[in-house]
């Protein structure tokens, strides 16, 4: 239901409340100057006469701007102020978020967590590159595109690196679920702090549950700090190779964990690999035991100077910033099987509503849909071609990303970059690896370096 309100400038019409958190609320309107829904983002009225606060909010807003490029994260429009109230505009997006589906459906499949990770960890250590720290990565704030890719949303609570104010404030951000130990200690964040996030994140997609879930917030923020990381095998039946990896991604010393997030997914991915996981099937799972009530750990440093309550008080609201402006819907779990390739490593994929899962034969594929013609056909190519690749279907795009080449070949343009990667990459999923890298570095020359490109170089051992 639209909301009668001049809180946004009038370009912005039927405003509709669809989210509301610790900084401010959320808002789905229509952008008459550009013809397109839009999410907004307001700064809470009880901030606004706050000089600092506000500062922080649209400090904070340009920081996530500069990241908007990045194909996945979200994109902002806008930065602005009306009648004293800072805003920002971001695309609006309703495929649902990776929380939204932990609630229906528990556990994931492990080539889909991968390729899940995958992508928000290229967001974001693409975010580190620009001296950026997310700093509240969490499933609510993962969304899902129409294609079911996913995009990081809500660097509203990210703050340049070197802008240390939030600390110096004493006000902690984040989630207590997701909180690294110097985050829960109101201790500076650095990106490795987000990578502990991300493997919390990892952790219960795979499983089901947070690492350290509990009912008291306080408990659970404690544990983060205290308790030893449990056995991700312990939980499910994943194998014990994944373990080591976990213990060092959510180490409690921050220069002991992954040196970035791309690093971490590839050790889960060759975990995997190692344990034989491309022919098992992981069922989902129904429960896990939260941190017992009987087990305490202290937590006199968490609550000083109030740092916890601000932690919790500060809950991003990202997440009803769901997404689908062109309609599309997030991926649908259905009991299926299919072998696909997931960054290189061929899995079976089981995809499941009940648990024990069903073993199905493998749908037969279909081709891809006939290449277009005309003067916007290398885009379009390049697009068809990305979409085979984000199933694994190397072999089929390679020869329609080659096409794409043809047509933007020489145009300096940003597809032209987008198609020399699809070239590469698929090349080196195929194992054609002296073919690929030309076609990677031209793909840095016209876009600049990026996490996907270097993975793409990793699978041929650069």
């Amino acid at each position: 239901m639209a909301t009668t309100t001049d809180i946004l400038p009038s370009r912005y019409r039927g405003p509709e409340l669809i989210g509301r958190g610790g900084m401010g609320e959320i808002y789905r309107a229509e952008d008459e100057s550009l013809g397109r829904t839009v999410a907004v983002k307001v700064l809470a009225d009880r901030f606004s006469a706050d000089e600092a606060v506000r500062g922080r909010f649209t400090r904070e807003a340009l920081a996530a701007a500069r990241l908007s490029s990045d194909p996945n994260t979200i994109t902002i429009f806008d930065v602005g102020e009306h009648r004293g109230r800072p805003f920002i505009v971001m695309e609006y997006l309703k495929g649902g978020s990776l929380e939204d589906l932990l609630r229906k459906h528990g556990a994931q499949d492990p080539g889909r967590v991968l390729t899940w990770l995958d992508e928000a960890g290229a967001a974001i250590d693409a975010a580190h590159e620009h001296g950026v720290v997310h700093r509240d990565v969490k499933p609510g704030n993962l969304l899902l595109a129409a294609d079911g890719s996913v995009r990081v949303a809500d660097f509203g609570v990210a703050t340049a690196a070197g802008l240390d104010s939030l600390t110096m404030t004493g006000t902690v951000l984040g989630t207590a679920g997701y909180l690294a130990p110097e985050q829960a200690r109101g201790e500076p964040t650095t990106p490795a702090t987000d990578l502990y996030a991300l493997a919390v994140v990892a952790f219960e997609l795979l499983t089901g549950r947070r690492p350290f879930q509990a009912d008291n917030p306080t408990a659970e923020a404690a544990a983060h700090v205290h308790a030893d990381v449990p056995a991700v095998s312990e939980r499910s039946d994943l194998p014990p190779q994944l373990d080591p990896v976990f213990r060092r991604a959510m180490a409690k010393d921050p220069t002991e964990r992954y040196p970035s997030s791309g690093d971490f997914v590839s050790a889960l991915r060759e975990a995997l690999r190692t344990a034989g996981a491309t022919t098992r099937q992981f069922e989902p799972v129904v429960a896990a035991a939260p941190v017992p009530a009987g087990k305490r750990f202290p937590i006199p440093a968490l609550i000083g100077g109030g740092l916890l309550v601000a932690a919790l008080a500060g809950v991003g609201v990202a997440a009803a910033l769901t997404r689908g402006e062109d309609g599309r819907t997030a991926a649908q779990t259905v009991t299926t099987e299919r072998v696909t390739t997931v960054q290189g490593e061929p899995t079976t994929e089981t995809i499941v509503t009940t648990a024990p899962a069903t073993t199905r034969p493998a749908p037969t594929p279909q081709p891809p849909p006939p290449p277009p013609t005309g003067g916007a056909g290398g885009r379009a190519l390049t697009d068809q071609a990305t979409s085979l690749m984000k199933e694994g279907r190397y072999e089929e795009a390679l020869p329609i990303a080659r096409q794409a080449l043809q047509r933007l070949q020489g145009t300096g343009q940003t597809y032209e970059g987008y198609a020399n990667y699809n070239v590469g990459r698929s090349l080196a999923e195929l194992g054609q690896c002296e073919e690929a890298l030309p076609y990677l570095d031209r793909r840095e020359q016209l876009l600049g370096p990026d996490p996907r490109v270097t993975a793409a170089r990793r699978l041929c051992g650069r």
